[in-house]
């Protein structure tokens, strides 16, 4: 009875834990296209990456005493090749092409394009961390590409920016690479140090990036971007990310990327009720295939689910 009550609690845990990351990562892209009205792209997305680190970095000094980088983490010599692909992939291409995916199209359209990251996961995960490719993921694999091609029809037609699409696509390739990476090379050290160290790495290169295409006085420091860069660095980032690459660490990266399918749609509400962005067939088509190809890419039986 204490075992069943005790994995009856971790399911409810993870549960919240997942309602948690579609409710912060969907209203995540709306705020994003409000903080990209008054700051540049790349310096925005250094900005609020490089804050986000702050706060974990924080949050590790103060929670993290028993996994300090000398303790639970790799020595430097050894932590500084995984940490700079971790932080490429993760940090530098996810969040900077994303943000210019975001600039360039409506925040649901480049929601549903960045979520297309669990099935690239589920694939990659088949090809580098050997998870079983069966028969109903490679179906949920073609669905997933088919709502891909759905809402990329809108560039087609002028609808929607091509190279928007290419972005949003690159930022979901990198998202899935960095996932797979992080589960391939964990060694059970600190995932706050790590975390807060691949952000404030990222968010520095982010930065300086920002920095040599567009001056410091670009930004317009009002409320709105206020409220953006605080809500998208400490929610969307520093909470999230931890939990996220927690998920991941002690669970299969396919199937713990699959509960996050959500997300796309959370965005999709929420950019039509709040900025007035458009609901287009081709989107709602999209979203809804890409859904069923992630809910099929990670479905398991259900004789062996028990």
């Amino acid at each position: 009875m204490g075992d069943s009550g005790g994995i009856g609690s971790g399911r409810r845990r993870t549960v919240l834990a997942f309602c948690f990351l579609v409710v912060v990562w969907g209203s995540s892209f709306p705020a994003i296209k409000v903080g990209l009205d008054h700051a540049p792209p790349l310096l925005f997305a250094g900005l609020r990456t490089l804050l986000g680190g702050v706060f974990i970095a924080a949050a590790a000094a103060v929670w993290g005493k028993d996994a300090s980088p000398g303790r639970g983490m790799p020595g430097v010599s050894g932590m500084l090749g995984v940490l700079a692909v971790a932080t490429a992939l993760n940090v530098v291409f996810f969040i900077g092409f994303q943000t210019l995916a975001v600039m360039r199209l409506p925040s649901g359209s480049a929601a549903v394009l960045i979520y297309l990251q669990p099935i690239l996961t589920g694939l990659l995960a088949w090809a580098f961390l050997g998870e079983a490719l069966t028969p109903l993921k490679s179906v949920g694999l073609l669905l997933g590409f088919a709502g891909v091609v759905a809402v990329s029809s809108g560039s087609l037609s002028g609808g929607l920016s091509p190279v928007g699409v290419l972005l949003g696509v690159v930022s979901a390739l990198s998202w899935a690479g960095g996932t797979v990476y992080f589960k391939r090379q964990q060694d059970g050290g600190s995932t706050l140090w790590f975390v807060a160290l691949m952000f404030l790495c990222g968010g520095l290169v982010l930065t300086l990036c920002g920095l040599v295409a567009d001056p410091l006085s670009e930004i317009i420091w009002n409320t709105g971007f206020v409220a953006s860069l605080l809500y998208t660095s400490f929610a969307g980032i520093a909470m999230a990310w931890v939990l996220w690459l927690r998920l991941v660490s002690a669970g299969e990266a396919s199937r713990v990327s699959a509960y996050i399918f959500f997300v796309p749609l959370v965005s999709v509400a929420l950019g039509a009720v709040f900025l007035g962005e458009e609901l287009s067939y081709s989107l709602i088509l999209g979203a809804a295939l890409i859904v069923t190809g992630i809910y099929l890419v990670n479905r398991r039986r259900a004789g062996k689910a028990s």
